[in-house]
């Protein structure tokens, strides 16, 4: 996985499962802040609304081929 975090001007390339998170570059997991967490979220749930948007406009264009 790899979230790019525009606040943090960070990316997140992966999660355990106490939600302590690696950025690249670096070797160990550390738990975010609030503010990261946050900003973590909120980069998340704006990347699942726009994949949404690209899976509807894809399979829209496919409907139209068949």
């Amino acid at each position: 996985m790899k979230l790019y975090v525009e606040p943090m001007d960070a990316v997140v390339v992966e999660v355990d499962d106490a939600g302590r998170v690696r950025l690249e570059n670096e070797q160990a997991f550390a738990p975010p802040t609030l503010q990261e967490r946050r900003a973590i979220l909120y980069a998340a749930k704006n990347e699942i609304a726009e994949l949404t948007e690209l899976i509807e406009k894809l399979e829209t264009f496919e409907d139209l081929r068949m």
